[in-house]
C-alpha cells in the first residue's frame, strides 16, 4: 500500500488505541496498533509506520514504552481494516 492509502485509514482510528489487522505481502497477517511518535512525519514520508504487536499492547499501554514496536514498510501492507471489539 502506498503511504497515502495507509494515511486514509488511520484518519480513521485512534492512534495508539484502535487495534487494526494488518495484511502483509510475505508475511502472517497480525494485529496491531499503530503508534503517532515524534518521528511519525519522518517515517511517514517514506511509508515506514511504527507498529506495536497485539502480543505487546498491554505493556504498551501501562507503561507508553515505544520500544516495544516495530517499523513495517508500508509496502509490504497489503489490507487494513479495524479489528473488531468481542
Amino acid at each position: 500500500m502506498t503511504n497515502d492509502q495507509i494515511e486514509n485509514f488511520l484518519n480513521q482510528v485512534d492512534f495508539n488505541k484502535s487495534k487494526v489487522q494488518i495484511n502483509f505481502r510475505s508475511r502472517n497477517s497480525m494485529v496491531g496498533i499503530f503508534l503517532k511518535t515524534t518521528d511519525f512525519i519522518e517515517l511517514k514520508s517514506k511509508n515506514l509506520w511504527r507498529i506495536v504487536n497485539e502480543t505487546k499492547i498491554d505493556e504498551f499501554l501501562s507503561v507508553k514504552d515505544e520500544s516495544v514496536a516495530r517499523i513495517f514498510n508500508g509496502v509490504e501492507i497489503t489490507k487494513l481494516s479495524l479489528q473488531k471489539v468481542a
